[in-house]
């Protein structure tokens, strides 16, 4: 399930310093703390801003995916959706984040081997509301 925040608006831009070192996951290396460039997250993670919403996720069916609860999902209407991506789509009106599946046969398949997959079939309403670009994630501080 999924809850939609609302559409981003342009001309709000903050650049943001980016290091010229990459921060290693593993082992520290020395310290090469330059700054290379300044960064703006709308940039980095908006192609189309006229097409493009955010929304929240919530519960776990894409944990395998890597969205959890609460992350901030980025969606661009304007990206057409292909086998494979993960989309914001509505069933029967109800607004749900999966992975698109269009070969054999089209449905939308859980991260998450305790979901079954939602296919479509006579009655209901299937509608893809954008393909999910990026996410935001806040690490608990």
């Amino acid at each position: 399930m999924a809850v939609l925040l609302g559409k981003l608006e342009a001309g709000m831009h903050q650049i943001l310093p980016l290091l010229l070192d990459r921060a290693s996951c593993g082992f520290p290396s020395p310290a090469q703390d330059y700054v290379e460039q300044g960064i703006d997250l709308n940039d980095y993670c908006i192609r189309h801003p006229a097409a493009t919403y955010l929304v929240r996720a919530s519960g776990d069916s894409m944990i395998n995916a890597g969205i959890y609860p609460g992350d901030l999902l980025v969606v661009d209407r304007s990206v057409e959706a292909r086998h494979g991506q993960i989309v914001i789509a509505s069933v029967n009106g109800e607004m749900t984040c999966k992975r698109l599946e269009l070969r054999p046969i089209v449905r939308l398949m859980a991260a998450n081997p305790d979901y079954a997959a939602i296919v479509p079939s006579e009655g209901v309403t299937l509608e893809i509301f954008g393909v999910v670009t990026n996410l935001v994630r806040k690490l608990s501080l």
